[in-house]
């Protein structure tokens, strides 16, 4: 399968939302990104997949602008970031990671301070707190102080924040860390019905569920590098193999079947296209070790096997992934009150 990161494109689709064409970013020594090519086409949702460090945060920040490039180009609806910084900037909202929220304020205070930020007069910036308020179940909390509020409510405050100038790209970075169940189905939704309208959307997550929830295209970075760009379906059915996977007490014993067995800590990971048919095998291969088996699970091919693929290291499983691919990032730049109101911006 071809990893080419350009989707297939429509008629009049020349603009894409977000271009980047072989962007390099280094901190030091360490190489953040790599000669990364990825376009975002109108209405599209992009799930941005990756292990801690692989450099998701990092894009959204070059995207963003706070962060220059040392290699390649970004453009947003065909404006370069880095010739004309603040007219891109107008063009996206931004959620990152770190709330961006003032806990002293009221919902509706945060919310026009960031509207204001955008350019947006009293009378166009209080119909658009209404107009975001509502998808994200913010309407009955805007005279709230959002120090009061709950983590999920708080979340979702700091995401309507990015959405008041109608945005035509939207980087949403580990959007549902730490909610609870009813703010990750208000997002999720309310991501959908924006592609739906036409948004385009970068979707940074470590819940493989979400992707496929969202209906997204998917993007891996490993290490820096763009390993894999297509579809979900795609990509099951060209990296997708299924697996055995068995944890026990102590040291995993060796293994003779005729698969590849991975290993970390207490885990053998056995490749298998139908795993589901060779645990029998698997099983009787354990021997005496058999006892010391505490957990066996089989995974079918799936988003998540194809992540395992693409990012395992050779000999090593990677541990506690199950449905959660990592949730941080390598270095970031330092945050402050100023820079958070200018990723929103």
């Amino acid at each position: 399968m071809s990893t080419d990161p350009v989707p297939a494109s429509t008629p009049g689709d020349a603009t894409p939302p977000l271009a980047l064409r072989g962007v390099g970013k280094r901190y030091g020594s360490a190489t953040a990104l790599d000669d990364v090519s990825l376009h975002i086409a109108e209405g599209e949702i992009v799930g941005l997949l990756g292990h801690n460090g692989a450099g998701k945060s990092t894009l959204m920040s070059l995207v963003a602008g706070l962060l220059r490039p040392d290699a390649g180009e970004i453009e947003v609806l065909g404006v370069s970031t880095a010739r004309e910084p603040r007219r891109a900037r107008l063009r996206l909202g931004l959620a990152p990671q770190e709330l961006g929220v003032y806990p002293p304020l009221t919902v509706r205070q945060n919310l026009r301070f960031f509207a204001e930020l955008a350019g947006l007069r009293r009378r166009e910036a209080d119909r658009r707190i209404e107009e975001a308020a509502e998808p994200l179940g913010l309407a009955d909390l805007l005279e709230r102080r959002v120090g009061g509020l709950s983590g999920g409510e708080q979340r979702r405050v700091h995401t309507a924040m990015a959405l008041l100038h109608r945005p035509k790209l939207l980087l949403l970075d580990e959007p549902t860390a730490g909610v609870d169940v009813e703010t990750r189905a208000r997002l999720i939704a309310h991501v959908r019905d924006l592609a739906a309208a036409g948004t385009a959307v970068c979707y940074s997550t470590h819940y493989l569920g979400e992707v496929e929830d969202l209906h997204a295209s998917v993007a891996v970075l490993d290490h820096g590098r763009l390993v894999a760009r297509g579809t979900i379906t795609d990509l099951v059915r060209d990296h997708g193999d299924g697996a055995v996977e068995l944890t026990f007490s102590g040291t995993p014993p060796p293994l003779r079947v005729p698969w590849p067995v991975t290993r970390a800590d207490e885990m053998l990971r056995v490749h298998a296209r139908e795993p589901h048919l060779a645990a029998p095998e698997v099983l009787a291969a354990l021997g005496d070790s058999l006892p010391r088996l505490v957990n066996l699970r089989v995974l079918r091919p799936s988003l998540e096997t194809v992540f395992l693929a693409l990012t395992e290291r050779p000999g090593a499983v990677a541990s506690g992934l199950r449905h959660d691919v990592g949730s941080g990032e390598g270095p970031k730049p330092p945050t402050d009150r100023t820079v958070e109101a200018g990723r929103h911006a």
